[in-house]
């Protein structure tokens, strides 16, 4: 294996860092023990920047391209997410029904809920009354989701030593 770049990311398949690499999790490092790559790092993923600065942590995260809205050292995101009221789409539930009384078990285009006691539930379109509105209360019961893409667990991993990198 040729040299890594110092500050280089591999993704590893086993699970630990190999000689002269540390797992990408944040960790604080001395800078006087690591002069080379805070230069290169400086204080963007964290450290006071006098004694201490600190690894990038992508524990649980997926690395993105620096852009227009990313700025590098920038962490966003949630591994989970309970939706409110508020995310909803706008929607409505609107439904009609018939006081008169069912005739049928089957709906079709026209006919609607009705006034039942036993198995039949619809009547044709006639006689129009708005549904009780609890009919359609909210229901739910806020619990977060998952809300992460499909993943495979590896390690990654930066390299503490190697070739410094020049800019040409």
């Amino acid at each position: 294996m040729s040299e890594p770049f110092l500050g280089e990311i591999k993704l590893i398949a086993f699970g630990y860092a190999p000689k002269g690499w540390a797992v990408c999790n944040g960790q604080l490092l001395p800078i006087n023990q690591n002069q080379a790559l805070f230069s290169l790092l400086g204080t963007t993923y964290g450290g006071d920047g006098r004694v201490t600065f600190a690894l990038p942590n992508l524990l649980g995260r997926v690395p993105l391209h620096i852009g227009q809205e990313i700025s590098q050292g920038q962490s966003a995101g949630e591994a989970s997410h309970t939706l409110t009221v508020g995310e909803l789409p706008t929607h409505a539930h609107p439904v009609l029904a018939t006081d008169a009384s069912a005739t049928t078990g089957v709906p079709d285009p026209l006919s609607m809920l009705a006034t039942s006691v036993g198995s039949p539930a619809y009547a044709p379109a006639q006689n129009l009354v708005a549904m009780d509105a609890g009919a359609l209360a909210p229901a739910g019961g806020s619990q977060p989701h998952e809300n992460r893409q499909p993943y495979l667990v590896l390690l990654m991993c930066i390299a503490l030593q190697g070739i410094f990198p020049s800019r040409n």
